[in-house]
C-alpha cells in the first residue's frame, strides 16, 4: 500500500510542479540561499513559498539547511570568542614560526 501511495505522490507532483508559477525541487534548492539572506524578489519569494505548500521533502529540507547554517554559526561565534582570549603576542609568535 505505501509503495502505491508513493506512486500516486511522485504522479501529482510531477503535474504539481508542471503549472505555471511552479517550481520543481532543483530549482527550489537554487533559491534557498537567496530566500535565507533575503534576496528575492516578491515574485520568486511567492513561488519559493508555494512550492513549501506543496512539497513536504522541500519543508524539511529548508529546516534542515536552517538549523546546519545555525550551528555553523554557533560554532564560528564560539571559535571567534575564544579566540579573543588568546594573547595577540602569542598569535604573532605563532604565525612568525609558521612563516620560517
Amino acid at each position: 500500500m505505501t509503495a502505491k501511495v508513493g506512486s500516486i505522490r511522485r504522479v501529482l507532483n510531477g503535474i504539481l510542479f508542471k503549472l505555471p508559477g511552479m517550481i520543481t525541487c532543483a530549482q527550489f534548492e537554487d533559491f534557498i540561499v537567496a530566500y535565507l539572506d533575503g534576496e528575492l524578489t516578491k515574485e520568486e519569494l511567492r513561488i519559493f513559498r508555494r512550492h513549501l505548500l506543496v512539497c513536504r521533502d522541500c519543508k524539511r529540507y529548508l529546516a534542515d539547511y536552517e538549523r546546519a547554517m545555525k550551528c555553523v554559526k554557533d560554532m564560528s561565534d564560539e571559535i571567534k570568542s575564544d579566540l579573543a582570549d588568546v594573547p595577540e603576542d602569542l598569535v604573532r609568535a605563532v604565525l612568525a614560526a609558521r612563516q620560517k
